[in-house]
């Protein structure tokens, strides 16, 4: 398999063993922990969490990756297709509100040969935001919730901290795309998203004006509701953050206040972390559970 599923377009060879390329994983998926999780935004985590499967490998690879140890440093077991499926009803007996797929990119190709019958819940697509359109278009039908990061508009940090400078007009490409194929945010009853798009942005410390930036390009994108925005404040200097001194250090509660103030004036519907969020207690247990 020569890999071009991403906008790296890298070409490398992944039928056998670990690749050359950025993301650096093989053809067969490599998973970390596949379990019930409480973490994402409410109409994802519902009352029973959401079926989260948390892939190795990453074709952005951000200095600041909070999942470093599976997106970075190879952590994971490798699984078919067959056996990601088997993963896919064993999350949907124990209650999962839906398949949340965490870094899923670099494997598409496995993730459709898994999603060939439908399953009974939403398949929720769980993205750096870094994706092809060509790859998207595969998607259509299979994937029923986008979760996409817009982490940067300007493409000097995009460069500086995830060496894809061409990021920003690659998300944004994405992310319509995304829209158009799943309409407006639906959700049940219960406030569960059924389809839809849910955009999220992680605010990084002195980047107050870059969230600003991102909240424009939504609410001046797409009609009011359509999509949804969720701001992250959970940031702390993890990864090779210590390696960039403007971000090796918590945010400060006026960074958050003013992302917060300013994404209440534009009336963006959404979600809000506070600052109590700032905490390594989001980062999983990477222990092959579930898997």
């Amino acid at each position: 398999m020569i890999c071009t599923i991403c906008p790296r377009n890298c070409g490398v060879e992944r039928d056998s063993g670990f690749s050359g390329g950025v993301c650096a994983m093989p053809r067969e998926a490599v998973v970390a922990r596949a379990a019930l999780h409480q973490w994402e935004e409410p109409p994802i985590s519902g009352k029973r969490g959401a079926g989260t499967v948390f892939f190795s490998g990453c074709n952005l690879r951000c200095v600041f990756c909070q999942n470093s140890v599976i997106s970075q440093a190879g952590f994971g077991k490798p699984v078919t297709a067959g056996r990601l499926r088997e993963i896919f009803r064993e999350l949907i007996a124990q209650g999962a509100h839906n398949i949340d797929l965490v870094t899923p990119t670099h494997f598409a190709h496995v993730i459709l040969e898994a999603l060939e019958e439908p399953l009974p819940v939403p398949v929720v697509w769980n993205t750096g935001g870094y994706e092809s359109l060509e790859t998207l278009g595969k998607l259509e039908g299979k994937v029923q919730v986008y979760l996409p990061d817009l982490k940067y508009l300007d493409a000097g940090r995009a460069l500086r901290y995830s060496a894809a400078p061409d990021y920003p007009q690659v998300a944004t490409a994405a992310i319509q795309e995304m829209v158009r194929q799943t309409g407006p945010c639906v959700f049940d009853a219960d406030g569960l998203i059924r389809r839809g798009v849910i955009i999220r942005h992680l605010l990084l410390p002195g980047g107050v004006a870059d969230a600003k930036a991102v909240m424009d390009w939504v609410g001046e994108t797409f009609p009011k509701g359509d999509v949804y925005f969720s701001l992250m404040s959970q940031y702390v200097p993890l990864g090779r953050a210590a390696e960039y001194s403007e971000i090796d250090r918590p945010l400060r509660k006026s960074e958050i206040r003013a992302a917060q103030d300013y994404m209440a004036a534009l009336e963006l519907p959404g979600f809000v972390q506070d600052a109590e969020a700032a905490t390594g207690e989001y980062v999983p247990h990477f222990d092959l559970t579930g898997v």
